[in-house]
């Protein structure tokens, strides 16, 4: 009978050892857990933006080769020779305080394909002296049912110009800083302080 009563007395102590026991096993187990969590989400967050860096690299790229492909229309007589005529004035937004500037237009590259080194528009505006300077350019997309375009990973806007057919288009400021983005349709360093310099006829 003893023997018995001792079982029963130490018995508890024993089944509070195995308790603490289970207990830091599966805190341990928990820990590992949580630190593989962790791992992964940091992975995860470094992979997210190595993609970014990526994706704003591929950008740039593209950026730098629209404007070794557009540097020739510096001179707006290239462009003319090229096939693009003059086809609006000086754009401004009084409300904005920025501008657009001058449309010189390919009208034979509209369609609904664009080609990025092939922009349908061209963007100018006029210095004192009445002559024009590059800016930016713009790619207008003829909406066939073809869904919406991007400029490499930059979606185009809906609409935009005063074409009568849907159209998508998009600004690109590549000649000219834009402080409201490089793909907002105005730009407040754009000015038509000097429109009708120099007009030409």
């Amino acid at each position: 009978m003893k023997t018995n009563n001792k079982n029963l007395m130490f018995m508890p102590f024993w089944v509070i050892i195995s308790v603490f026991i289970i207990a830091a096993c599966s805190t341990e187990k928990m820990d590992d857990l949580e630190a593989n969590v962790q791992l992964k989400r940091e992975t995860r967050e470094l992979n997210d933006e190595f993609d970014l860096k990526r994706g704003h690299a591929a950008q740039n790229q593209l950026l730098a080769q629209v404007r070794r492909a557009t540097a020739k229309y510096q001179r707006v007589e290239v462009a003319i020779a090229d096939g693009y005529s003059e086809a609006s004035h000086c754009v401004y937004n009084e409300g904005l305080e920025a501008g657009m500037g001058y449309h010189f237009v390919n009208f034979d590259l509209l369609g609904p394909i664009s080609d990025p080194l092939r922009p349908e528009a061209l963007l100018y505006e006029k210095d004192k002296n009445g002559k024009f300077k590059l800016v930016g350019v713009e790619y207008i997309v003829i909406d066939v049912g073809q869904g919406l375009p991007h400029f490499g990973n930059h979606p185009f806007d809906v609409d935009g110009t005063p074409i009568p057919d849907p159209h998508y288009s998009l600004h690109v400021w590549v000649w000219k800083n834009n402080p409201l983005g490089m793909y907002f349709p105005f730009n407040p360093n754009v000015s038509c302080e000097y429109a009708g310099h120099g007009d030409m006829d």
